[in-house]
């Protein structure tokens, strides 16, 4: 943005001469640039590029119209997005005040000018001009997360990612534990991405999508013949993934019956497909995640405990969303950059009620759920910011106020310790001493917030 002195800079596109010596002294405290028409003005912003600009519709060479106005507006809008251009018109032409309004203007002024409006007008458009670059300039300096496609700024998810760049070069098999929606595939790709297998292919199956009469085929393959319907020999996800990584979704799901199979491939690297005698060596590495408590199945009867133990040499915790501090409000600019892009549109960003909404929502879906609400946001928004009400979300302003004193203590002491276990990258006896209380308190209340195996590391300090 422009800045002479500290000032801001101020556009004027006006081919009156009388009106553009008014405009020079009524803004002491902006630097001020004046251009006549659309060629000038476009030159102007491209060089300078000003925080606010004051546009006449009527422009030559229809200075008795406004195409050429309008024109400038969208040339302007195109070259700069950031730029807050008020229309100046007189009062017979609201109309296309309103017209200039849907068409990217942040505001119109009415001639005569009334120069104190004018310059509250343009106060407020400077001021959300550098707003919104400081919340570009803080999303652009967020610790950033070495995984491809993961955006964070959470301690507890960029010691995650530490974590994954340690294991990835290790031909360990590694379960992902997490809620649905919180990233499990990304980390998969990325332990893949990572180790030495990257040339090799990725290949991902998710357990619980596939009918249990399709499985089988699906992860093992069968041979022609080996059932009806079966014209070809076909190869299994298992086979296709050799010389590279195995994503296995949804562990959990797995029947049986094929636990068995799955089992025999850990332990001698070889698959025999369906209607097929041949043992086939594979090698492959295999990453697996669940969101479902695989411990309980054990014991349910559900699930082999023999094959828990082969999936998780190593296990990796994925919180969610609504653990990790600033993470959400981050996504969500994040998400609406890059569906403005694929979808061309233009809004600017988050406004005040929409952001508080975001970080007070719990997330059930975590990051899934936000990218989809911000997409059809980016997509339905009339106005320039998306609001809460565009997220679909009620505005903490709106919610009903919390009278028992009982349950906003806990709501408190909750976040207090999500806060403190994130600071301590779930190492407990430090997130105790941020806390300034004993351990045995600190695994008290975990236990009694259902935190113990949700945010702190399995590592003991």
């Amino acid at each position: 943005m422009s800045q002479t002195d500290g000032k801001p800079g101020l556009l004027i596109v006006e081919d009156d001469m009388g009106l553009c010596g008014q405009y020079r002294w009524a803004f002491p405290d902006c630097d001020v640039h004046l251009s006549h028409n659309r060629e000038q003005a476009l030159a102007v912003a491209a060089r300078e590029r000003p925080a606010a600009a004051i546009l006449d519709l009527g422009l030559p060479p229809d200075p008795d119209g406004v195409s050429e106005g309008f024109a400038t507006l969208a040339g302007l809008a195109r070259q700069n997005p950031d730029l807050k251009v008020i229309v100046a018109t007189s009062h017979a032409d609201r109309a296309h005040a309103l017209r200039a309004i849907g068409a990217s203007a942040y505001d119109f002024c009415e001639k005569p000018l009334d120069i104190e409006v004018l310059r509250t007008i343009v106060d407020r458009a400077v001021r959300l001009n550098q707003l919104e670059a400081e919340n570009r300039r803080l999303a652009d300096s967020a610790p950033q997360s070495p995984i491809k496609n993961l955006i964070t700024g959470s301690d507890a998810m960029l010691k995650l990612c530490r974590d994954v760049e340690k294991i990835a070069s290790a031909h360990v098999t590694v379960l992902l534990l997490g809620e649905s929606g919180t990233g499990k595939e990304v980390l998969a790709r990325a332990l893949h991405d990572l180790s030495p297998r990257a040339r090799g292919p990725f290949v991902a199956l998710n357990c619980g999508a596939i009918p249990e009469n399709l499985l089988e085929s699906e992860l093992f393959g069968h041979e022609r013949g080996a059932f009806t319907g079966a014209v070809k020999q076909t190869v299994g996800k298992i086979e296709q993934a050799n010389k590279g990584t195995l994503f296995l979704d949804e562990i959990g799901d797995l029947p049986h019956p094929l636990q068995v199979k799955l089992l025999r491939f850990l332990q001698e690297q070889v698959v025999e497909r369906v209607g097929g005698r041949q043992s086939i060596p594979v090698d492959v590495r295999v990453v697996s995640a669940t969101n479902s408590d695989l411990e309980a199945a054990i014991t349910a009867g559900r699930f082999r405990a023999d094959l828990f133990y082969r999936l998780n040499p190593v296990t990796l915790r994925i919180p969610p969303l609504r653990d990790r501090p600033g993470d959400p409000v981050l996504l969500a600019r994040f998400f609406l950059t890059r569906f403005n892009k694929e979808f061309g549109r233009q809004v600017r960003g988050l406004a005040d009620d929409a952001v508080a909404a975001i970080e007070a929502h719990p997330w059930p879906g975590n990051v899934r759920e936000l990218e989809n609400r911000v997409k059809r946001a980016v997509i339905m928004a009339e106005g320039r910011q998306l609001t809460a009400a565009d997220i679909e979300l009620a505005s903490p302003d709106e919610a009903p106020a919390e009278f028992d004193l009982r349950a906003a203590r806990s709501r408190a002491e909750r976040i207090a310790l999500q806060r403190a276990l994130a600071r301590a990258q779930g190492r407990l006896s430090t997130a105790a001493k941020l806390l300034g209380i004993s351990r045995p308190t600190l695994y008290s209340l975990m236990d009694a917030h259902d935190l113990a195996t949700d945010t702190a590391s399995t590592t003991q300090d």
